[in-house]
């Protein structure tokens, strides 16, 4: 289970014959995912950090898990020490104590799936404060830049006459709809990850569950569960996406809750690797474009 270096941090590795993934031994991180002879597809980014009231915040990249609504310093609290990990069949779990001020903590579950290059994680928040939190389970997943990434579109009436809307949108400030990264499509929305500034950052409620990455011959598929009629947050997404110089993430969010004192929510993925773009649930038009 003992890992290598990461930024000077210790890491624990789990791997099967299908790909290695490592965590830092010290936070509930997974800072590498390596397919099979290949190099990680996370993003790796140093030492970056940003100051926060309770401590330096750092990305490292990779995975991890936070609550939404975005909020600083409450979604920045600091977690780079006290995580304990235990084995479980075939994975591990992380177990982060309690953030100071807001008195979450956080949990994940790695599972390997023997047969297939698959991760199956299931995240967990508990509020171990005295008071009930507004709060929405948000695991986010940093690429290396160098790919695209494939957010697949409602398609279809929803109602008899299709009057009625079928999608929306939920766009941040500083993103441009006229940048050269971001393609709208009626099956999908691409995003090219290239460097650059300023970032871009959409989300939208993806009825599909699922959102993928394309690099160097790799598909990563993140998979999730949409709960039509819930209540998400940021105007309604449960997937969004945030591409800037350094890397792009592929988000995926659960419903907003109220989670009373000593209550647990669970918020579940399921990562894919494939070595092609030839699968059914990517839209033919795409593959052409991506491919070519």
């Amino acid at each position: 289970m003992q890992g290598h270096d990461f930024n000077g941090r210790p890491t624990n590795i789990l791997e099967n014959q299908y790909l290695r993934l490592e965590t830092l031994a010290s936070s509930a991180r997974i800072v590498r995912l390596l397919p099979l002879g290949k190099a990680n597809i996370f993003a790796e980014l140093g030492q970056k950090k940003i100051p926060t009231p309770h401590g330096d915040f750092y990305f490292h990249g990779g995975h991890r898990l936070w609550h939404s609504p975005e909020h600083m310093p409450r979604t920045y609290i600091p977690d780079n020490e006290g995580a304990l990990a235990s084995l479980v069949p075939d994975g591990l779990r992380i177990d982060q104590p309690a953030e100071t001020w807001t008195h979450i903590a956080k949990s994940i579950e790695i599972r390997l799936n023997p047969d297939r290059p698959q991760v199956i994680l299931h995240h967990e928040m508990r509020n171990d404060g005295a008071w009930e939190v507004e709060l929405a389970p948000w695991a986010l997943t940093m690429m290396r830049l160098g790919g695209t990434a494939i957010f697949p579109q409602p398609q279809g009436n929803v109602d008899q006459t299709g009057l009625l809307p079928n999608r929306q949108l939920t766009i941040w400030p500083y993103t441009s709809l006229g940048d050269p990264r971001l393609q709208l499509r009626n099956d999908c929305i691409l995003v090219t990850a290239s460097p650059a500034l300023p970032p871009i950052k959409l989300g939208y409620f993806n009825p599909h569950g699922w959102s993928a990455y394309w690099i160097e011959g790799t598909l990563f598929v993140k998979r999730f569960e949409a709960i039509t009629h819930a209540v998400y947050p940021d105007g309604g997404c449960n997937s969004e996406t945030y591409c800037n110089d350094e890397f792009i993430e592929l988000e995926s969010l659960g419903p907003l809750v109220r989670l009373a004192p000593g209550a647990t929510l669970s918020h579940n993925e399921t990562w894919e690797l494939y070595d092609d773009l030839d699968q059914s649930f990517i839209p033919d038009p795409v593959k052409e474009l991506l491919a070519a």
